[in-house]
């Protein structure tokens, strides 16, 4: 007895079901790379959050050092002017010497001023200016100069996208908190710096105090 064997056909996978499994791979693949992504984003705002407040707290630092260190002979002035939308100022510490060096030889500033520049996008920059001889009036060598002479020669900005800058002096007399100081011979006993940073920046408020120094006799 002669029996036939028949090879019976090997099962695949129909078109249906290859279609299915391609679709459930691009589907996975495509919820790791946006876990992925949205991961990046988030790991790189962190960085750029933890840089801002760096950059800002050394910001604050810088003005601490500079206002407790002040010499008794400084000429502390604040001018504020409003421009509409925001109140631009202009702090003007003189007599008290500051070595700069970027990029070329030592420099000696005798005046620094520390002012808020409005900007076309509406916010502010603060920015550090370097004088070489004193800028404000009144001083002996101010007689007689020109303009080109109290043109800075150097300005760095310290901070940018800034919503509002206000500063307030204490006056160490009255005790009595005031916008603007020209006071020659005294120095303010604190000074206030409010300031808030991009749309939805919190409001930051710093307090500064100054040492009470006996001026120097030049």
């Amino acid at each position: 007895m002669i029996v036939r064997q028949t090879n019976a056909p090997k099962k695949g996978f129909t078109l249906l079901e290859l279609v299915l499994a391609m679709g459930l791979l691009v589907i996975l693949v495509g919820m790791v790379f946006g876990t992925a992504r949205t991961s990046l984003a988030l790991g790189n705002t962190i960085v750029e959050t933890q840089n801002e407040e760096m950059l800002h707290q050394a910001f604050f630092e810088l003005l601490g050092q500079r206002f407790s260190a002040l010499p008794g002979n400084t000429r502390f002035d604040l001018k504020v002017k409003d421009s509409g939308s925001h109140y631009l100022s202009d702090l003007t510490l003189q007599n008290v010497p500051m070595g700069f060096t970027w990029g070329g030889p030592a420099r000696i500033a005798k005046a620094v001023q520390l002012s808020t520049v409005k900007r076309r996008s509406g916010y502010l920059d603060i920015v550090l200016r370097y004088y070489e001889n004193e800028i404000l009036e009144g001083s002996e060598s101010t007689f007689g100069s020109s303009a080109t002479s109290k043109e800075p020669f150097a300005e760095i900005v310290l901070l940018t996208d800034v919503a509002y800058c206000e500063w307030r002096v204490l006056d160490g007399r009255s005790m009595e908190w005031q916008y603007d100081w020209d006071l020659q011979g005294r120095l303010p006993l604190q000074v206030e710096l409010v300031i808030a940073i991009g749309a939805k920046g919190e409001e930051i408020r710093q307090v500064f105090w100054i040492p009470p120094k006996r001026a120097v006799r030049q």
